[in-house]
């Protein structure tokens, strides 16, 4: 059982990681307030759906714009400093959320702005960070210390949420802001123990020139590409969030209570495989596991479009959830382990573009295919298309289904070392 249990091997042996996770455990959480409080915010102040659909336009499209760029400086450029100074800004835009807050007079078009402001910095900060973790652990413990970033970023999904209710009807608004921005504090703790975090090689060219290498390295790899093309055609083909009012609506008759019940039995489902992430995080091939997780996330999606019961339904989103967990994991093994170090803040922030846009395109898919039909058919064909494209990918990249975490043994030279 132990061996199945999350590896926190990398928590004990290496000091700087630890000080990193923690730091970036308590920034997430935070975040996730001021999620909350924007949210909050923007409705109590303008009662606008269009409003609210804004926060989210102003989190993603800086990051999708921004993000190969920022990923290109970050391969040139001492990758510690950099991510200290987005640190800094993104701490300076919380306090500024802080002020707008406590000072009467502000528009409400201020909270999207600091917010779209806020995710320039984050499209810096986040292909930054996802180069630190192969310099600070051992290739044999990468993959369990993406398992803990995973189930940092869950918990910090699950609690931040409820705890952000509670302290807004606390402290208010302005209460939640100023907690978010203390919380980057950790994040600065973290930071500071890292060493400097120079990229091996040569240093990427400036502009659209290194922009366009990282792209042709995307496509000359064949596990790396397949991997965000595995990510994408799951999340794009079958992404269901923006069908749970109508699911919820037809099968829990439309409560605000059960609403919420959908979000968190997704979240749940990935928790306990984080919990249990020693079961697949040791397991020397994590292309297969990432294709497995994958094609059983378009699975149980299918199954929750086709079952009548509720509680059931329930179960197989928890189901999902579980699965994505392993993907993403899995995914982010592949693509640390198949990229040079010179390359590597390019493609990790072409990861997080696709991570980010790829859910939002998914979830338009899913309506606009819900609105002449039904929920049950943009479940079921979204789910069947994504067992379908992963299959594709799987039968067209072998050295996806091939690689193996473990290195080889090198053959011992027969001459003496010089």
């Amino acid at each position: 059982m132990r061996a199945h249990l999350l590896d926190v091997t990398p928590l004990r042996q290496s000091p700087q990681f630890r000080r990193f996770w923690i730091g970036r455990s308590f920034s997430g959480l935070g975040a996730q307030l001021t999620l909350v409080a924007v949210l909050y915010q923007v409705w109590e102040r303008t009662s606008s759906t269009v409003w609210t659909g804004a926060v989210g336009l102003a989190q993603a499209l800086p990051i999708v714009v921004f993000g190969l760029f920022a990923g290109s400086f970050v391969d040139r450029t001492d990758r510690r400093r950099f991510y200290l100074i987005t640190v800094i800004g993104q701490a300076a835009c919380s306090a500024l959320l802080v002020v707008q807050s406590a000072v009467a007079g502000f528009p409400v078009g201020a909270v999207p702005a600091i917010l779209a402001v806020q995710s320039c910095f984050v499209a810096g900060s986040a292909p930054a960070s996802r180069t630190f973790i192969p310099r600070l652990l051992p290739r044999e413990q990468l993959a369990a210390g993406l398992a803990l970033n995973r189930i940092s970023f869950q918990a910090c999904m699950l609690a931040g949420p409820a705890l952000g209710g509670l302290v807004i009807g606390w402290l208010g608004v302005t209460g939640c802001y100023a907690l978010d921005a203390v919380t980057f504090a950790c994040a600065f703790y973290g930071a500071f123990g890292l060493p400097p975090m120079l990229p091996d090689g040569e240093p990427a060219r400036p502009g659209l020139r290194g922009v366009g290498d990282g792209l042709g390295f995307l496509v000359r790899n064949p596990a790396v590409r397949g991997a965000l093309l595995t990510d994408l055609a799951s999340m794009v083909l079958s992404m269901p969030i923006s069908l749970f009012p109508l699911v919820n609506a037809e099968r829990f008759g439309g409560s605000p209570r059960t609403l919420g019940l959908f979000l968190t039995a997704i979240a749940v489902g990935g928790v306990v495989a984080s919990v249990f992430s020693g079961a697949f995080t040791r397991l020397p091939r994590p292309g297969v596991v990432m294709l497995v997780g994958s094609a059983t996330w378009g699975v149980a999606l299918t199954l929750f479009g086709l079952t009548p019961n509720p509680w059931l339904g329930l179960g197989f989103l928890a189901v999902a959830g579980a699965a994505d967990t392993l993907s993403v994991v899995s995914r982010s093994t592949v693509i640390q382990l198949h990229t040079p170090n010179a390359m590597l803040g390019r493609v990790s922030a072409a990861e997080q573009i696709v991570g980010q846009a790829g859910p939002d395109l998914g979830n338009l898919r899913a309506g606009l295919v819900a609105a002449p039909t039904s929920a049950l058919v943009s479940l079921v064909s979204g789910g069947l298309l994504c067992v379908a494209a992963v299959a594709a990918v799987a039968v067209t990249t072998p050295s996806l289904r091939r690689f193996s975490s473990v290195p080889s043994a090198e053959p011992k030279s027969a001459g003496p070392t010089p």
